[in-house]
C-alpha cells in the first residue's frame, strides 16, 4: 500500500442470534454515511428447503467473502459488516464439530478494525432462520472466546432501542472512526 492509498476501516457487528446485528449495521451505515455488507447466510438459508450441511456452511463462507469484497471494491473510507466469516466457524464447530481449513485460514488473513459484540439483553424474536433461543448465553461466551483468540479489538454493546444504537455508534466514535 502506497502512502497515497487509504485503507478502508472495517467495523464488524457480531454476536448471538436475535441481538440486533442487522438493525445496528444498517443504523451505523446510515450514521457513518457508508454501506452495510449484509449477512449472506440469511439469503442463502431463506431458499434452502432442507437442513443445512457442512458444505452449505462453506458455501455461506464464500458468499460472505464475495459480498464483503464487492463492497470493498468501491474503496469506501469505512464499511460496516453485518457479521463476518467468524460466524461460519462458530456454526461449523457447534453443528459439525469441525471447521474446514479454508475457513480457519481465511479468518487469520481477514482483519477488521473493530468489532461490536451485540449483547443478549434483547428479548428473543422468533424467526424461521434463527436457532437455539435458549443457548444465547452459551453463544455469547463462544463469541468472546473467538474474538479473544484472534486478538480482536471489541466492545460489548447493550441497551434497548435508541440507547443500544447510540451505544454502538459511540463505541465506534470513541475509537476515532467516523
Amino acid at each position: 500500500m502506497s502512502d497515497m492509498e487509504i485503507k478502508t476501516i472495517k467495523i464488524a457487528v457480531v454476536g448471538p442470534e436475535s441481538t440486533g446485528k442487522s438493525t445496528m449495521a444498517n443504523f451505523l451505515a446510515k450514521e457513518l454515511k457508508t454501506v452495510a455488507v449484509p449477512e449472506y447466510a440469511r439469503y442463502y438459508c431463506k431458499i434452502l428447503n432442507r437442513d443445512y450441511t457442512l458444505q452449505d456452511e462453506v458455501n455461506m463462507f464464500y458468499g460472505q467473502i464475495a459480498l464483503e469484497d464487492a463492497f470493498l471494491a468501491t474503496d469506501p473510507p469505512i464499511i460496516v459488516c453485518d457479521t463476518t466469516i467468524l460466524t461460519v466457524k462458530i456454526w461449523c464447530d457447534h453443528l459439525f464439530h469441525e471447521t474446514p481449513k479454508e475457513v480457519t485460514d481465511e479468518i487469520k488473513n481477514r482483519s477488521y478494525d473493530f468489532f461490536l459484540l451485540m449483547d443478549i439483553d434483547l428479548p428473543w424474536e422468533d424467526d424461521p432462520l434463527r436457532d437455539f433461543p435458549t443457548e444465547r448465553a452459551h453463544f455469547m461466551q463462544v463469541w468472546k472466546t473467538e474474538l479473544e483468540a484472534i486478538n480482536a479489538k471489541y466492545e460489548v454493546i447493550s441497551g434497548l432501542g435508541e440507547e443500544r444504537l447510540n451505544n454502538g455508534l459511540n463505541a465506534i466514535l470513541r475509537q476515532g472512526y467516523k
